[in-house]
């Protein structure tokens, strides 16, 4: 990254063109940046533009911002935003995410039930595990970082840009505490730092309240929250927010796990006060018997099949593998989020990992630009069976082999399930779905 530092260039408006970019509306504003939504004219795409103030930028300053942006630059998880592009244009420096539809600070402005919170602190541990696995302090989690996506995806933004703003606004005395672990507001940001940040956003999202300096336990919320959630949850987060940091969780791994651990008596804990609220829901409030079908299958098949896109026809849910809704048979109207991939196929458009070669989900020719870097996954579980292949690891109901194209033979398996498709010889959920979500053949529900 290079630029010459000189005037100050005019500020951005809304419909002006910046480079490839043209401006659409302004989506907020700290004391280090402003982001913008743009319209990407080359690829036809919205995204978010970040956009420091120039008159904080200096040389010091960009050379660690550019070490930054190159490092983070490698980060390759589902939560975890990445960066699209960056650049100086007109003088600016400007860094490119994909666009999410709002952030979690919009997000609670209004109700939230536990099961959501859950799933967002979920996947907030997840992308800080990942980093904190890295050697990655983050050092500004707070929920105007934290990005929503369709199907309640959460990512967390501003990798090494965070880092480099926290340094410029606290050597020159701005910015504010909000999220701020104390030890880090002193200058001395740790792993352990991200942990009490983290438990600030959780406090938050399942108590409605924000607990501010001197942290004197119990928080506000507290009496809120010890009815609403298991002891374990509470005493969970009692330990992420220690002033004290040598007390809390060392850092975002322990503290992942340890969230894993009560996770299902949290969940029990939900079921019996659901089970114990007062009177049974009108007619107007049940289920009908497809959505009583779908959660059933969601709550046995969940860890199997990811069901983050849904089918426009008849509303059910489907996974990024699917190539008809298992639901009603539809081809034509599925919609998928790939909430758990950082790109798409062109073609087909379903999650892509920028390392693939060819798209697993449909036959065509290679991607013009795979990463030569070589990310791994835990998701991957199967083994190609090209004995030339490179990689060879492979996904969950993938067809083709992203790296060679070798189509998949031997059939996937779902969960404990042994019913199979007289046709394609797929696995199916005889009992939950109308139709084989591979090849299409109607299925007998019983």
């Amino acid at each position: 990254m290079q630029s010459t530092r000189g005037q100050l260039p005019p500020p951005i408006k809304a419909r002006q063109n910046l480079g490839k970019y043209r401006i659409q509306r302004r989506l907020g504003a700290g004391g280090f940046m402003e982001v913008w939504q743009a319209l990407d004219t080359v690829e036809g795409i919205q995204v978010a533009l970040r956009v420091p103030h120039q008159h904080l930028i200096s040389p010091e300053m960009l050379k660690d911002l550019g070490k930054e942006v190159r490092l983070t630059a490698g980060l390759d998880h589902p939560n975890i935003l990445p960066i699209k592009n960056a650049e100086f244009i007109d003088s600016r420096l400007v860094v490119a995410y994909p666009l999410g539809e709002k952030t979690l600070g919009d997000r609670m402005q209004h109700r939230m039930t536990q099961q959501v919170a859950l799933e967002l602190a979920e996947q907030l541990l997840e992308a800080l595990d990942y980093a904190h696995t890295r050697r990655i302090i983050h050092c500004d989690v707070k929920p105007e970082n934290l990005i929503l996506f369709p199907g309640n995806r959460l990512c967390l933004t501003d990798f090494g840009i965070s880092r480099v703003a926290a340094h410029t606004l606290y050597a020159s005395g701005s910015g504010t505490v909000g999220y701020v672990a104390p030890e880090q507001a002193m200058g001395r940001p740790s792993f352990r730092s991200d942990v009490f940040s983290a438990g600030l956003v959780i406090y938050r999202m399942l108590s409605g309240s924000l607990p501010e300096w001197p942290y004197t336990w119990p928080f506000p919320g507290h009496s809120r929250l010890q009815k609403k959630v298991h002891p374990d949850m509470i005493e969970f987060l009692q330990r992420s927010l220690q002033v004290d940091h040598r007390k809390r969780y060392r850092d975002a791994c322990q503290m992942l796990a340890a969230f894993w651990k009560i996770l299902p008596r949290m969940k029990r804990f939900m079921n019996m006060q659901s089970r114990g609220r007062k009177s049974a829901p009108t007619s107007s409030q049940q289920l009908d018997w497809r959505q009583i079908r779908i959660r059933q299958f969601q709550a046995q098949f969940r860890t199997v099949l990811k069901l983050d896109g849904h089918c426009e026809q008849c509303h059910g849910p489907v996974a990024d593998s699917m190539n008809y809704c298992p639901w009603c048979g539809s081809s034509e109207k599925l919609t998928r989020t790939n909430p758990r991939f950082p790109d798409t196929c062109p073609r087909c458009r379903r999650g892509r990992k920028l390392d693939w070669h060819y798209c697993p989900w449909c036959y065509g020719p290679g991607f013009d630009d795979p990463s030569s870097r070589k990310f791994t996954d835990k998701r991957y579980e199967g083994r190609c069976g090209n004995p030339s292949c490179e990689r060879k690891v492979l996904m969950p109901f993938m067809r083709y082999c992203p790296w060679c194209r070798t189509k998949v033979k031997k059939p996937w398996k779902l969960g404990r399930s042994k019913d199979k498709c007289q046709r394609c010889q797929w696995p199916v959920a005889k009992g939950f779905w109308e139709a084989c979500p591979w090849c299409g053949k109607k299925l007998a529900l019983h």
